[in-house]
């Protein structure tokens, strides 16, 4: 699996829609491709995702 797949695996339902609304449009003003855009979106999402699942695990072990 390349790292364009991974980047777009974690894309689905909003996620993608925002990710296939805004890729096309960014791909022409940056110089990537679609996918590739789909790709980083995918693994902002993906970083937030675990970011807030860290801060919920501390906050339950602070108590």
């Amino acid at each position: 699996m390349d790292t364009v797949s991974m980047g777009k695996a974690g894309l689905q339902g909003w996620r993608a829609r925002v990710a296939d609304a805004v890729a096309d449009p960014v791909a022409k003003r940056s110089g990537l491709t679609g996918d590739q855009v789909r790709a980083v979106l995918g693994a902002a999402f993906f970083v937030l995702s675990v970011v807030y699942v860290v801060q919920t695990v501390r906050e339950l072990r602070r108590g």
